[in-house]
């Protein structure tokens, strides 16, 4: 009140008129960007330092190989030397397999395993993380480009449409992370990502059927029934038997050598080499018994080199300019998912933070990179991060060694790779399948929410049913349908005090606590009240005063006092407030205060 008198008077007035006159303007575009920029690359400890400073600390912020690299020892190259090969020798194999998932020709998943790994080393933060192609972005990419340019028709179009999203994937991770919108990301919920890996690895697997039996045909459709049309079509007419064997027997191969892996653990190695083993003994057995002239398919023409420049291949005009940015977009969620879960899970393994805004600059940059060196969208793999951290990396000097040999492939070994069996590719990506179906991840979802579990199964059969982009979209519309549900209708709890203690909690989860006579505690269980729950809320405390009163007159009590215990609430609207006024006209009317 006397706040109140005293700006009542001219006094107060004119000089509030001068506060709000002399207030600064408001930061402009251009500045609130810059401010976002420097929150993303700079600690905020260091916003107070000289200019100097603030310059290297930014330095170190974009470029964080230039701090630990002044105290990098000996003994850690020794370590991350050993990681590299050793991720080379996964790395090789299944580079090759995932560009032939993504409908390239396979010398493009090598460039993709050479540029964005050192343009991460340089930017990155994560330790341990191997970047490369990935299965999932793979597919996806094949799935949904392939509705735009045919790859059989117009391989040079397709590719170029591909490098295109490539760089709105990378632009769009760079943007997410310099404006902190990481939480994007959170859109797709832990169990939507559970979900959408388990039904696009078993896309995937089906899909390899095309080069496990010899196949010559295929749809190009994703969806389960529309892939399985095909394969029992192609086995009346062309399969070859031979290819099915071939990729069988390196498929057991690969898997009893991960077995091995699993058991002992110093073995870390054999899983590791085994791909690498089953492309060069296939490949001497095609060659030593001329296999591709009894119908085996092989790879053929491997174009080797150093990454060529795409810039002149990226399309910024003409019809696909539109699904192009769509499509960049979408790649660039799942890859920044896959990403920093990755990072962060053995980041923690490790001891250390990593920073999700960061990164996403880190891949976003390494992405926009690629899409000039005639890469498509990379990102960090689980298995070979997995590797990569079990064959005992220090640093990401790991992924420099890997993309060194991985060149070297390029530069002097690709006519090697000219009679490897395409069965060999696919049974190289079916192994790597059971990593992406997590059955006791899906269980433990299931024991904690079920609406989280229907979240999952949404995003696992649409894409299994439908296509990559319907699973997402299945996925964010049950996601977003649980947030609104959970916020219209909030859990009321009663509440009692726990004898002995001082201590309120629901009567329902702890039978021992007690009402206290006369009163009735009711507890509000959400953040907002507002026009979407006030009625909701009202209603329900009316009938658990209605329970009560009846409870009290069967035992001859009387109910005085109804408590609302509001300190989950952090915002009221004017619906709320309205609400809370209709809620004691009516409880007064009862007597109740």
């Amino acid at each position: 009140m006397e706040l109140e008198r005293l700006d009542a008077t001219p006094a107060a007035r004119s000089e509030r008129s001068k506060w709000l006159l002399s207030s600064p303007d408001p930061p402009s575009a251009w500045r609130q960007l810059f401010t976002s920029v420097k929150k993303t690359v700079l600690p905020p400890a260091e916003t107070k330092q000289p200019q100097p400073s603030r310059a290297l600390f930014l330095l170190h912020g974009l470029f964080p190989i230039l701090r630990w690299g002044k105290t990098y020892k000996l003994a850690k190259f020794k370590s991350d030397l050993l990681a590299g090969l050793t991720l080379a020798s996964l790395c090789i194999p299944q580079s090759i397999g995932y560009a032939n998932l993504a409908k390239l020709d396979p010398q493009y998943g090598l460039y993709t395993s050479v540029v964005p790994p050192l343009i991460y080393a340089v930017m990155g933060s994560s330790r341990e993380i191997a970047i490369g192609p990935v299965a999932v972005v793979s597919l996806l990419l094949s799935a949904m480009v392939s509705r735009l340019v045919d790859p059989s028709e117009d391989p040079s179009a397709y590719r170029r449409v591909v490098f295109t999203v490539t760089f709105f994937a990378g632009t769009f991770q760079a943007l997410f992370g310099l404006f902190r919108l990481g939480f994007l990301v959170d859109f797709l919920s832990h169990a939507a990502i559970i979900g959408f890996m388990g039904g696009a690895a078993i896309v995937i697997g089906l899909q390899q059927l095309k080069g496990l039996l010899g196949i010559t045909h295929f749809t190009s459709k994703t969806d389960v029934v529309s892939v399985l049309s095909a394969v029992v079509e192609a086995l009346r007419h062309q399969w070859n038997p031979v290819n099915f064997v071939l990729g069988c027997s390196f498929l057991i191969f690969i898997l009893v050598a991960r077995f091995i892996g699993q058991k002992k653990r110093k073995l870390f190695w054999v899983p590791a080499m085994a791909p690498l083993l089953s492309v060069i003994l296939s490949t001497l057995i095609v060659y030593l018994s001329k296999g591709d002239s009894h119908g085996i398919k092989i790879v053929k023409h491997f174009k080797g080199g150093l990454n060529p420049s795409s810039l002149h291949e990226l399309e910024f005009g003409g019809p696909h300019l539109g699904p192009s940015a769509k499509i960049g977009f979408i790649c660039a969620l799942i890859a920044l998912t896959e990403a920093i879960a990755v990072g962060r899970s053995f980041a923690s393994i490790k001891g250390y933070h990593l920073d999700g805004n960061k990164e996403m600059v880190a891949i976003g940059f390494m992405n926009i990179v690629g899409s000039l060196t005639s890469c498509y969208t990379a990102t960090g793999s689980f298995s070979r991060t997995a590797v990569n951290y079990s064959a005992g990396c220090e640093t990401v000097i790991s992924n420099i060694v890997m993309a060194i040999t991985v060149l070297i492939c390029l530069l002097f070994f690709t006519k090697l790779f000219y009679y490897t069996p395409l069965a060999i590719l696919a049974s190289i990506i079916l192994s790597a399948l059971p990593g992406l179906i997590d059955l006791n991840e899906a269980y433990k979802i299931w024991k904690v929410d079920k609406l989280d579990f229907l979240v999952c199964l949404g995003a696992f059969f649409g894409v299994l049913f439908g296509s990559v982009e319907i699973g997402l979209l299945v996925a964010v519309a049950i996601s977003f349908a649980k947030v609104i549900m959970s916020s219209i209708k909030p859990s009321i709890e009663i509440v009692g005090r726990i004898p002995g203690t001082d201590l309120f909690c629901n009567t329902l989860q702890y039978p021992v606590a007690i009402k206290i006579h006369g009163f009735l505690i009711a507890r509000i269980n959400s953040g907002t009240l507002c026009f979407a729950n006030a009625s909701f809320i009202r209603e329900r405390i009316l009938r658990s005063v209605k329970e009560e009163c009846n409870l009290k007159e069967s035992t001859k009590g009387r109910l005085y006092v109804l408590v609302l215990d509001m300190t989950n609430v952090t915002n009221i609207d004017s619906s709320g407030i309205h609400a809370l006024e209709e809620l004691h006209q009516n409880i007064t009317a009862q007597g109740i205060e």
